[in-house]
């Protein structure tokens, strides 16, 4: 199937997110401009930025790309889930504006699906954009049920061919990965309540138990700024990346592997993280940690929302 003929290509949907990031969005909408694949829309979902934020967002004018403005900042999960009721695409593809696409990503990402019919998402080799030569994803390692933590294959390795074959793979990556809008009406979209971090590593496991396989796709490649919305160094950041941690395990692991990652996170991972706060006198980061924690005694884990 040739994915450039006009006749054969499926509608994609190209959802991404802003707040008050709008030099960050434009870039990714030059980069969209030299994309060779033409039967995509791009919905730009803006989190209620500033208004003059908000306005600084050049779509230049092209029919082929949306502005829609929220109200309220919905989170990744959530405000992907917004563009994505409003998105007409048979295939939806997410991807952070942080990034840069290449010319023929849409395509790369296309042809699994049709190589094969029990793939549910395809990812593609994602690389740091400051460090091009330097990987950040091919593919993610398996959950690992003690500690709640996975890696992503390859992360600060130099790229010299050693990842570039396809294959399935333990879960999607956040930052860059197509959906088949119809597996997505089987697994469902973004668990909400997670509205940001391991909410792809919750659809990458429902995505699963419906019947469907994550591909990695190294044919296909994008270049990421990393981090740029909410900082490495934001403890809210720290917030959430702890408190849905917890989340993701009690929604997808069983009562005896639950029990193992309680213990192994009572201790070790608080002995090691209130040892690591007070010694850098990271007092908000300390008190986050321990918020993170509360929510998963007060919330319960098993809606979607």
């Amino acid at each position: 199937m040739n994915l450039l003929e006009a006749g054969s290509q499926p509608l994609v949907s190209i959802i991404t997110l802003n707040y008050n990031q709008a030099a960050v969005t434009n870039s990714f909408l030059e980069s969209s401009k030299r994309l060779l694949y033409t039967n995509y829309e791009i919905l730009v979902c803006d989190m209620a930025s500033d208004a003059e934020a908000a306005r600084a967002i050049d779509t230049g004018k092209d029919p082929k790309t949306k502005l829609l403005l929220s109200k309220t900042n919905l989170g990744f999960a959530g405000g992907n889930n917004w563009g994505i009721r409003q998105a007409k695409g048979d295939f939806i593809f997410i991807v952070n504006n942080d990034t840069e696409l290449t010319p023929d990503i849409i395509e790369r990402l296309l042809l699994p699906f049709y190589q094969h019919t029990t793939i549910g998402a395809v990812c593609p080799k994602i690389k740091y954009f400051e460090y091009p030569h330097l990987i950040q994803y091919a593919g993610f390692k398996r959950m690992n049920p003690l500690t709640g933590r996975t890696f992503s294959i390859g992360d600060h390795e130099t790229d010299n061919g050693q990842y570039d074959v396809a294959g399935i793979t333990f879960g999607a990556h956040g930052c860059a990965m197509m959906v088949k809008r119809s597996v997505m009406e089987k697994s469902g979209m973004f668990p909400e309540k997670f509205f940001l971090y391991y909410e792809e590593w919750d659809l990458s496991a429902r995505i699963q138990r419906a019947g469907f396989q994550i591909w990695y796709q190294p044919e296909a490649v994008i270049y990421h700024k990393e981090s740029m919305t909410v900082g490495k160094n934001n403890p809210m950041r720290s917030y959430y990346l702890t408190r849905n941690r917890i989340l993701y395990m009690r929604r997808n692991y069983s009562s005896f592997q639950l029990l193992t990652f309680f213990l192994f996170f009572t201790f070790f991972t608080i002995p090691k993280t209130l040892f690591t706060y007070l010694l850098k006198g990271q007092w908000q980061e300390l008190k986050w940690f321990f918020r993170a924690i509360g929510y998963n005694l007060t919330h319960s884990g098993k809606s979607i929302v």
